[in-house]
């Protein structure tokens, strides 16, 4: 049987651990051709996603992209009057203005072929505030209107746009903490996993990256096409409480 995206091409952005890995991997197994942006079993292509010219560097090194996950993210935290610009300034360039970048020079080819998938990786501070993470908190929001922009700029080229908002999931980053939180405090996992996530996650438990990586490849398959412009929460029930 035909995988469902043979022969398409997936650029994803940040591949080399978590959620951008586990939907490398997925991608692959759905017959995609990977172009990662740090996953070294794939084609890998380590642009700075913080310079506009090595991201057009990149979109041509990978040929067309018909499927475009933007997942780079770098998070910092402090508090408002201590956020540094350094910091700030990241912020913005690689969780968004990349995701900007990326979108801008994908989509011509994707038009002039008739088909292609957009997905922006936002997150449950995306839709719900945080102290001490304006620059997370801003961007991430921020990727929600942009996904609202393309998807309407794209409307019956065949082209859809869609953001997905995951809750904590599944990084070496949680793990570890979570990790050093059981150890600290004499937990299990399981009840480490419900402390660090105690006010936040209904569930108390971490989402699996591969949840969320099937969803976006169900994002572009053949059950998608009108399915544009959307916003789709992972987080365990977190947003509704």
């Amino acid at each position: 049987m035909t995988p469902a995206l043979a022969g398409k091409t997936a650029l994803i952005t940040g591949s080399t651990q978590g959620l951008g890995l586990a939907a490398a991997k997925q991608f692959a197994a759905a017959g995609c051709r990977i172009v990662s942006n740090g996953f070294a079993d794939g084609r890998f292509i380590g642009a700075d996603l913080r310079r506009p010219d090595q991201i057009e560097a990149m979109l041509k090194e990978a040929g067309p992209v018909d499927i475009l996950v933007n997942n780079a993210v770098v998070r910092h935290t402090a508090p408002v009057e201590s956020f540094s610009v350094d910091a700030w300034n990241e912020s913005l360039a690689v969780n968004l203005s990349a995701a900007f970048h990326t979108i801008r020079l994908a989509l011509p080819g994707m038009k002039a072929r008739g088909w292609g998938r957009i997905l922006n990786i936002s997150s449950i501070y995306g839709q719900r505030g945080a102290a001490n993470r304006a620059g997370y908190v801003t961007t991430k929001t921020a990727l929600i209107g942009l996904t609202r922009a393309i998807a309407l700029e794209a409307v019956g080229t065949g082209v859809t746009c869609n953001a997905v908002c995951p809750g904590t999931t599944e990084t070496p980053v949680h793990d570890a903490t979570i990790d050093a939180l059981a150890a600290r405090l004499r937990l299990t996992r399981a009840d480490a996993e419900k402390t660090f996530l105690a006010g936040k996650q209904p569930t108390g438990r971490i989402i699996a990256a591969d949840d969320v990586a099937a969803m976006l490849v169900f994002l572009c398959g053949p059950s998608s096409n009108d399915i544009n412009g959307s916003i789709f929460s992972i987080d365990a029930g977190w947003s509704a409480a």
